[in-house]
């Protein structure tokens, strides 16, 4: 019985023992795994907040292009622009015999306006020096030098005029207004060519008005019905022609009526010249 009771004491103390030490064991084991789950929780976190942030970024930086994508396109409209959309629905046919009026018109303009500027110079200047070299010195020679070298309708005046003092005042008087006349005309050459165009403009624009007008009212007889959108086409052809055509004429009249004013304003000093070089003449024969 001693024996049976001590190897039963034995296997209670073993079995107790071992459970002690595998029970030891598990609650060593068991911080590790926690601490190991922690950890993986902690990386999974972390990735997924990186994830987020990546795809909030990418979705911040996608939405302005998105914005600009669907942002409606700006066409740039300029005077050019326009002036080149009307001139085509206006018919470009009538709206290039206006636009050739106008190119030949100012062209003309140009060259009267050229023209007038190098044939304005300074009668006082011209006075002076015509009358010191033949009042004061006495040389005809050296007047006639005067007038020669100095461009202008008002010094070929002059030198007509030096160029008969020989023959009296009155061979100089008829001669000098003679010659003036001469010199007026070709002031005036291609005035008349400016005129035209400033008539032939507008004329143009009426008649694409005209023409716009019966273009209306054969798409009215074909449609059979009176509509806006019928009549607009014809109508839009009638209206660009003539704008464009009274735009020509009006900037073709102001350069006209420039260059009449500058045409007046010379001949005024070719006459008031013509006084001046008579008296000049009537002096110099009453020292002789």
């Amino acid at each position: 019985m001693k024996k049976v009771f001590a190897m039963i004491a034995m296997t209670g103390l073993l079995t107790f023992g071992m459970s002690q030490s595998v029970f030891a064991q598990d609650e060593a084991a068991a911080p590790a795994e926690q601490t190991e789950a922690t950890q993986d929780e902690q990386v999974a976190e972390e990735a997924d907040s990186a994830a987020t942030e990546i795809e909030s970024t990418e979705t911040v930086e996608e939405a302005p292009a998105e914005e600009a994508e669907e942002a409606p396109v700006v066409e740039e409209t300029g005077m050019y622009k326009t002036l080149k959309t009307k001139f085509i629905e206006g018919d470009a046919g009538f709206m290039a015999l206006v636009a050739i009026a106008l190119v030949i018109g100012l062209a003309f303009c140009i060259e009267r306006i050229i023209s007038l500027a190098l044939a304005d110079v300074n009668p006082k200047q011209m006075k002076e020096g015509v009358e010191e070299a033949l009042l004061q010195k006495g040389d005809v020679e050296a007047a006639k030098a005067v007038a020669r070298d100095t461009r202008g309708p008002i010094a070929s005046i002059y030198y007509q005029g030096l160029m008969r003092m020989d023959e009296g005042a009155d061979s100089v008087e008829k001669a000098v207004v003679a010659y003036g006349a001469v010199q007026a005309s070709n002031l005036e050459k291609g005035c008349s060519w400016i005129t035209l165009f400033i008539g032939m403009a507008p004329s143009l624009g009426f008649l694409g008005t005209v023409i716009g007008m019966v273009q209306a009212f054969d798409d009215i007889q074909a449609a059979g019905d009176i509509s806006p959108t019928v009549v607009a086409g014809g109508m839009k052809v009638a209206l660009l022609t003539t704008i464009f055509g009274i735009v020509v004429a009006l900037i073709l009249q102001v350069f006209y009526n420039y260059i009449l004013a500058k045409i007046e304003g010379i001949t005024a000093q070719m006459e008031n010249s013509t006084i001046d070089l008579l008296d000049m003449v009537s002096k110099y024969n009453a020292k002789k």
